[in-house]
């Protein structure tokens, strides 16, 4: 008898092992414009970011979505699929009258179970710190992305912040006991505080509510990086930023108690390409007559550009000779101007997973962005440097880093997708998350968490 009771313990603990939850705490650290030579390339700086690295696993580069634009990548992070199962296509909705400066701020835009839910029907806790589409998200302690309508709000007012955030009432407590009373330029990402802030905040959500799950965008890398290229004085200062942010975080991980049994993931949503053209394809539809004055309703055809990559629109879906009128226009380019770009058809957009509702688009090459003007020359100079391209090359992969619970040490793995990602946090964290595309790496696991 007491052999049959020992054996059912061993039984049961055993089956208690199996759906063991690696990691109890997930922490997702997203630095816009994150590429691998920010941490493979000790040039940069980076002693924390390449600390984690040696001691974690790390990717030479991660392959993104198209367009490799911020807001469709971190939706991908958080689903396991693609844009064209999820549905942010884009960082800004098609508005053929002309951009209002929304974003795709609202969780209601998302049509695929997420990270979110998952922590949520798990009864676990999660928070967020201005991650990309959130706004109304099932977030424990949400502090959304969102900003001020330029047409419509007074610039740089916070109150749409502290309305979106949940519980009510947040904003204000980490104003309180993180960063002291904000002004308008301390969030977002065209100052360093930005990211120091949204740091602050994040640890202190860590050390107050020790969340299951918490992902804090740091995005002003990425501002710099369009500003001045790959390269130059201020974005090596975002970069040096944003690593001492994780590092902020790190020591409020430690601080709270919960080092052991957390997980830290540092992801990005796309490289970067130092630009020295802009082209302006909707010029050659408006020339056509296929777009009307003041891009009112009675255009036929617009290019919906994002960044390096530009979408052909409809505005009658099975338009197949509007389709061709466009067809016609591009072939009859000067061969030298036909070489700056590809045109992606719709069958290859199906297996990338972009926009279902595109006709085809066109994804120029490194060097060219695209402009939505429609009116004016077509090419005109351009500085600085740009995202969105069609992910095919090494310059637009962003990088990832995984350390601490249930990460095996040592691990490099040459090129994996960004939609690789939310399997990995839903077996840390013991999650269903069936729906996600994406493949997890049993490599990346330590002996613990297989």
């Amino acid at each position: 008898m007491k052999h049959i009771s020992l054996f059912i313990i061993t039984v049961l603990l055993g089956a208690s092992n199996i759906f063991a939850q690696p990691s109890k705490h997930v922490i997702i650290i997203s630095i816009d414009g994150f590429r691998p030579d920010f941490y493979k390339d000790a040039s940069w700086g980076t002693v924390n970011l390449r600390q984690l690295m040696e001691e974690g696993v790390y990717a030479d580069g991660v392959r993104g979505v198209f367009p490799t634009v911020t807001y469709p990548s971190h939706t991908t992070i958080m689903t396991g699929v693609m844009p064209a199962k999820h549905g942010i296509c884009y960082n800004t909705p098609f508005e053929p009258a002309g951009a209002t400066g929304r974003w795709y701020w609202e969780y209601d835009s998302v049509k695929v179970p997420s990270l979110w839910t998952a922590v949520k029907q798990a009864k676990l806790t999660s928070a967020c710190v201005w991650w990309p589409v959130t706004v109304g998200a099932p977030i424990t302690y949400n502090l959304p992305e969102i900003w001020t309508l330029p047409k419509t709000d007074k610039p740089g007012n916070l109150n749409i912040l502290g309305k979106s955030a949940s519980p009510a009432g947040l904003f204000e407590e980490l104003q309180q006991y993180a960063t002291g009373k904000l002004l308008p330029n301390d969030i977002g990402s065209e100052d360093l505080s930005g990211d120091e802030n949204n740091a602050r905040m994040s640890a202190y959500l860590i050390r107050t509510y020790k969340p299951n799950l918490l992902a804090v965008h740091l995005a002003c890398t990425d501002h710099f990086e369009h500003e001045q290229g790959r390269d130059g004085p201020k974005v090596r200062q975002a970069v040096a930023g944003a690593d001492r942010s994780v590092k902020t975080i790190l020591e409020a991980i430690e601080k709270a108690g919960i080092k052991d049994s957390t997980t830290v993931l540092i992801v990005g949503d796309h490289g970067f390409v130092d630009i020295h053209t802009s082209m302006a394809p909707n010029v050659w539809l408006a020339k056509a007559g296929l777009i009307g004055e003041a891009k009112k309703d009675n255009w036929k055809a617009m290019f919906h550009q994002s960044g390096g990559s530009a979408f052909l629109m409809l505005k009658n879906r099975n338009d197949e000779k509007v389709l061709k009128q466009v067809r016609d226009i591009l072939a009859a380019l000067p061969e030298a101007q036909k070489k700056l770009f590809r045109i992606v058809e719709r069958k290859e957009l199906d297996i990338i997973g972009a926009d279902p509702n595109a006709a085809l688009a066109l994804a120029p090459i490194q060097g060219i962005t695209i402009s939505a003007a429609s009116t004016g020359e077509v090419f005109k100079a351009a500085k600085g440097g740009t995202h969105g391209y069609f992910p095919d090359f090494k310059e637009i992969q962003t990088g990832f880093i995984a350390y601490g619970a249930g990460i095996k040490k040592g691990t490099v793995i040459p090129l994996m997708g960004l939609e690789d990602i939310a399997p990995l946090v839903a077996k840390l964290l013991g999650l269903d998350l069936p729906t996600a595309d994406g493949v997890l790496y049993p490599g990346m696991l330590s002996k613990e968490a297989k």
